[in-house]
């Protein structure tokens, strides 16, 4: 399974139930990785997405303790262990976990790829990912060119999770 989040350098992603900057270039690297694939998220960050919909040319499941809850054009699914049955369907290559703080802490154990875009600043924050580079079991395998954006400098980076 995948991850893919965009975080700045104290691994910060959200504040107050926003993403802390949207860079165009990012949600495009998001777009290429995702359309066609499965996305995991949870009710929070699905109300992020336009008009609190899922997201089309991929197959959304909602991951929330909501029994009740129920969304068109996604599936919902109550634990991590419902999630991981309905998972077997597809391959793991295709499987990207995309938030929220909660989702990514409790999907990274079940990840092998984890796909950062790291923003060079520190932003007020009150949503955090954990610090892939302070763990051991994950390494950076691929980097890409500096980017920027106005006045922001980012780097997408793969990390793999060591075999």
């Amino acid at each position: 399974m995948n991850i893919i989040v965009a975080a700045d350098e104290h691994w910060a992603i959200g504040n107050k139930g926003k993403l802390l900057v949207s860079i165009p270039n990012d949600m495009k690297h998001f777009r290429q990785e995702t359309t066609g694939k499965v996305i995991v998220l949870g009710h929070k960050t699905l109300q992020t997405f336009p008009q609190g919909m899922p997201l089309q040319s991929r197959t959304n499941i909602i991951l929330s303790r909501d029994r009740k809850l129920t969304v068109k054009g996604a599936k919902v699914v109550h634990s991590v262990e419902e999630l991981l049955e309905e998972l077997k369907g597809y391959p793991t290559e295709d499987v990207y976990v995309v938030g929220g703080e909660s989702v990514y802490r409790q999907l990274l154990p079940y990840c092998d790829v984890a796909h950062v875009t790291k923003i060079e600043h520190r932003y007020e924050a009150d949503t955090f990912f954990p610090d892939l580079d302070r763990d051991p079991d994950w390494e950076i395998t691929a980097d890409s060119e500096e980017q920027t954006y106005f006045d922001l400098v980012y780097t997408f980076l793969k990390y793999e999770r060591k075999k």
